[in-house]
Parts: C-alpha cells; sequence; structure tokens
C-alpha cells in the first residue's frame, strides 16, 4: 500500500475548501489498494451531491497539480455521515438538541452508554435526555468532559 502525505494534502486542500465554506471534517487514504483518498466535508447546512460533486472538481485539480500522489487514485468526496462522531466541545454545541449516543465512564466504574436527546452543552459537560426505564419519566443524565469516551449523533428508528 503506498503512503501518502496525509498532512500536507490537508494544508493544501483546508484553505480552498474554507474559502468555499466547507470544513475539511476528515481527510484519509483507504481502500484495499490504499489507492482511495476519502475527503469528508461538513459545513452547517446538510451536505448534497452537489457539494461532494464542486468539491471534488476542485480538490482533485488542486491535488493532482501539487504531484502529492504518484500514480493513479480515486477520490471519494462525502458528508461525514447521519451518525458523525461528536469530537469537540464545539460540535457537542452545535448540535445541542439533537439525539446522541455517548459513551462515558465515571471513576472506578465501567464504561456506560446513553442515548437521548442533547440537552445541554457547558464548560463543565453535557447532560442528555435519556427514556425513563420501564415507561418512567425521562431522566437527565449529566457528564462531565473528562468522563465523556466517546459521542456520535444517533438516529432515531
Amino acid at each position: 500500500m503506498p503512503t501518502w502525505p496525509i498532512p500536507t494534502i490537508k494544508e493544501l486542500l483546508e484553505p480552498t475548501l474554507n474559502h468555499m465554506g466547507y470544513e475539511l471534517y476528515s481527510l484519509d487514504q483507504s481502500g484495499q489498494s490504499g489507492r482511495t483518498l476519502r475527503i469528508s466535508i461538513d459545513h452547517h447546512e446538510p451536505i448534497t451531491i452537489e457539494d461532494c460533486e464542486r468539491v471534488s472538481r476542485v480538490a482533485g485539480p488542486l491535488i493532482e497539480h501539487a504531484n502529492l500522489i504518484a500514480g493513479p487514485y480515486d477520490l471519494e468526496v462525502s458528508s461525514p455521515g447521519a451518525e458523525r462522531p461528536l469530537r469537540t466541545h464545539a460540535e457537542y454545541e452545535r448540535f445541542n438538541g439533537k439525539r446522541v449516543n455517548v459513551r462515558y465512564s465515571s471513576t472506578g466504574e465501567a464504561e456506560t452508554v446513553v442515548e437521548g436527546e442533547l440537552v445541554a452543552v457547558d464548560a463543565a459537560g453535557i447532560a442528555v435526555q435519556a427514556p425513563g426505564v420501564r415507561g418512567r419519566a425521562p431522566v437527565i443524565i449529566h457528564i462531565a468532559w473528562g468522563d465523556v469516551v466517546a459521542g456520535r449523533l444517533a438516529v432515531a428508528i
């Protein structure tokens, strides 16, 4: 599998994508032969096919002109997805009021998962309103930032 200069590609693409109104959410090399460059973009409105096409038409020539990838490769541009990971405090703030799935641990306890509505985000941590057990009233679970192991948006079925 070839090794591509992902940090250099990121430095090349980020200013242009930001100027176009997008955030470079993630960038990675993948595929069975390692010849696929995956670009995940984001902005405050849902990402559309047209957004992905627009970024692909700009990113491909930029990468090729900079000669950062030798030989043929596939370029995939997508959104972070409906169940995207929440990686920063700002992302939790942005999705306040949305359904989330959060894995957390308290000191000396095993990890726990809660799924429900993100109802508060502040400097101390987050609060998730989860359904009550056996039809009881919903409960609000407060989780300190230091206890959050991982979080993502959750889709209700």
